[in-house]
């Protein structure tokens, strides 16, 4: 779609990022997040959109949002689904102390935001925590031990074969989550089991970004028929992919980094945004499941300028990991207390869905 188009059913679009969070520097990006909702043809007919994140170029409405690269306008049925899921950077949409624009129906989706808040976060919430802790640790490394040179298959024990494409192994690895997930849909003793791999946590990935260890090797050339000798270059490739992958981004963080970040990364021995965007999403997560609500900015939530300080290099990597496993270990005792649902009601969801499409009707406008 046009970005016009777009921007003609709007209903809402946010201020988001380190502007909402109230961290944002004079130099600090505009980051806008927003929902639209679809024409007819593409809730009638064989069209599709999820979401506009390009073409902000384009002759449009909104003049605040001209080449800004960092815009997304969601198609609402496709922010329905991440909000039902509890995902961080969209549900902080809702919540928001400015919004450029906001519509009758934009309201209206923002008076019911309280739908979308469940016991899920402490699950959502903290792993991407982990993420911004995953990447913290990488950056790390990288600057206390750096790769010397790119990885070799000999270097794994592939010799006188060629080892497995990404694209190879990552058809085999979606075979196999299908074969696993399989054996245990029907099994009324794996329920819970069903409802970890499939919805809980993302296993399909956990599969592609981590190598089989040596004790499922039997188990899954049984499952799939495969051959030993192909199990175990399986295997072998999935680590050499892993190492050569770390040993590109390393390439490309060397490249890209920002001379300011990097500095301050220097002194201070790891990335000190991530390890601020951890303790802020561990802290919101918690927030939520104490209070019921979500307090995106920071100053209102009273930890400003103690996120801040973290950016400022004024905590060490230990106190930084330090507060993060505290904030862990607290959101294992709330949850229990939380008053949240256990799940989001997916028939509320759709009838607001229902309601929030026939109150937009189907003509071009943003009123």
């Amino acid at each position: 779609m046009k970005r016009i188009e777009v921007e003609q059913r709007t209903i809402l679009i946010g201020l988001a990022g380190s502007h909402g969070y109230g961290l944002n520097r004079p130099d600090s990006d505009f980051d806008f997040r927003g929902v639209f909702i679809a024409p007819k043809k593409y809730y009638l007919g064989f069209d599709n959109i999820e979401q506009k994140d390009t073409g902000w170029d384009e002759p449009g409405i909104f003049p605040f949002i001209d080449g800004n690269k960092d815009t997304v306008i969601y198609e609402l049925r496709k922010i329905l689904q991440l909000l039902a899921g509890a995902n961080p950077n969209v549900l902080e949409l809702l919540w928001l102390h400015k919004y450029p624009v906001l519509t009758e129906v934009g309201q209206y989706l923002i008076k019911n935001r309280h739908l979308f808040l469940t016991k899920k976060v402490k699950h959502t919430y903290s792993g991407y925590a982990f993420a911004q802790i995953k990447k913290m640790e990488t950056h790390r490394k990288w600057l206390l031990n750096p790769p010397q040179k790119q990885p070799l298959p000999a270097d794994f024990g592939i010799e006188g074969e060629e080892p497995l494409s990404k694209d190879e192994l990552n058809a085999f690895l979606e075979y196999l989550y299908l074969l696993i997930r399989g054996r245990i849909e029907f099994l009324a003793e794996a329920e819970q089991l069903y409802q970890l791999l499939t919805a809980d946590i993302d296993f399909k990935g956990v599969l592609k970004q981590h190598t089989l260890p040596n004790e499922t090797l039997e188990y899954t050339e049984k499952l799939t028929h495969g051959r030993k000798d192909f199990i175990r270059l399986l295997q072998k490739s999935q680590s050499y992919q892993i190492a050569l992958r770390e040993w590109k981004a390393y390439l490309s963080w060397q490249e890209n980094r920002n001379p300011v970040r990097a500095e301050m990364e220097r002194k201070s021995g790891f990335d000190l945004k991530h390890g601020m965007h951890c303790i802020r999403l561990l802290r919101s997560g918690l927030e939520i499941l104490q209070r019921g609500e979500l307090i995106v900015d920071r100053r209102m939530a009273g930890d400003v300028d103690d996120l801040k300080a973290i950016l400022k290099g004024e905590y060490c990597y230990e106190q930084v990991m330090q507060m993060a496993e505290d904030l862990v270990a607290q959101m294992d005792v709330v949850y229990e207390k939380s008053t949240l649902p256990a799940k989001p009601d997916l028939e509320k969801i759709n009838e607001l869905c229902i309601e929030l499409v026939e109150m937009q009707g189907w003509s071009y406008t943003n009123s």
